[in-house]
């Protein structure tokens, strides 16, 4: 999807976070992917910590290349 969202901006300023969200909300495929975006802005506690067990309790399944930073995380009980 990004890869769509990025060409749809080529070579824009986006200066403002409206402008961006237009942009997004602009994308579209000639398969039909829309896409929608709007801005959160829900203020978030810093400085929060993961546990371990936090950790282990994820349905992770991390990718054979770079899985450090290639993974999904499904549901809980689902298969894959």
């Amino acid at each position: 999807m990004f890869s769509f969202i990025s060409n749809n901006w080529a070579g824009v300023p986006l200066r403002t976070v409206e402008t961006v969200l237009n942009y997004i909300r602009g994308t579209a495929t000639t398969t039909g992917l829309k896409i929608k975006a709007y801005l959160n802005e829900k203020i978030y506690e810093k400085g929060l910590k993961v546990t371990n067990a936090e950790m282990k309790a994820l349905n992770l399944e991390r990718s054979d290349i770079c899985p450090q930073w290639n993974y999904t995380i499904r549901p809980l009980g689902t298969p894959d």
